[in-house]
């Protein structure tokens, strides 16, 4: 399946502000792969995807999506709401591009998930929002809960919406039918479901969920967990200010 052609102006941010991110210890990137069983030119990004989630100043997220399921097979870890947050990232936009595979980077700008390439400069050009990734969000996970903390902000009119995803980190998929059927292929760092803890308004605040609701209806399959903090525009997803990952178990 091949992906609808795409126009990004990019501008490459100094090596130097990356550097001052990672060395801060926050990431510099949160990169959401919009993929699919059923699409033949996707198990390219998932391997990349892969490489990606051993850099750590990334959080990569594989989000996959069902509306390929007509073509003859359904996707096992699709989320229905994952097509929906993907044209929700189209919508605010303004570009109307919604593929497969597709990479949206800091929730603004979207590149080729399968073009490594491509997918740094858009790390580098969502880097120039000076919101993107700018609140440190501190995640721990300790006596059977998992707690959020974030900070004052001196934006007093800051506000976004705070996301919990429970992650599996590698899933073999054998596929029967469909553009890649006969093959076996491993995805990785796949959401599970989508949970709101609560709401931001730039204030000090915590936020906590026992491990047992986190992994509800998914189980031993949940290695790690990530923390989105988010703006909303017209409940459509907007800019990332603050992200984390850590292990469950």
């Amino acid at each position: 399946m091949k992906a609808r052609p795409v126009v990004c102006i990019l501008t490459v941010v100094s090596l130097s502000a990356l550097a001052g991110a990672e060395a801060a210890g926050e990431p510099r990137a949160v990169v959401e792969l919009f993929t699919s069983q059923g699409c033949s030119s996707c198990p390219a990004a998932d391997k990349l995807l892969g490489e990606l989630s051993h850099d750590g100043s990334v959080i990569a997220l594989s989000l996959p999506v069902d509306y390929w399921d007509y073509l003859g097979w359904k996707d096992t870890l699709a989320l229905r709401g994952h097509g929906v947050r993907q044209r929700g990232y189209a919508e605010s936009r303004g570009d109307r591009a919604v593929y497969t595979p597709q990479v949206v980077v800091n929730g603004v700008v979207h590149a080729l998930g399968s073009d490594k390439d491509a997918i740094e400069k858009a790390i580098a050009a969502s880097r120039e929002r000076s919101e993107a990734l700018s609140v440190p969000v501190d995640l721990a996970v300790a006596d059977q809960k998992v707690t959020v903390n974030l900070p004052d902000s001196q934006n007093a009119d800051e506000r976004a919406q705070v996301w919990l995803c429970p992650v599996t980190n590698r899933v073999p998929v054998t596929i029967e039918r469909g553009e890649n059927g006969g093959h076996q292929l491993t995805y990785y760092d796949v959401v599970r479901r989508w949970v709101k803890l609560g709401e931001w308004t730039g204030k000090a605040e915590s936020f906590s969920m026992p491990v047992a609701d986190v992994v509800k209806g998914i189980g031993g399959e949940v290695d790690s967990v990530a923390v989105l903090v988010q703006k909303q525009s017209d409940g459509k997803p907007g800019v990332m200010l603050g992200a984390a990952e850590t292990n469950l178990h």
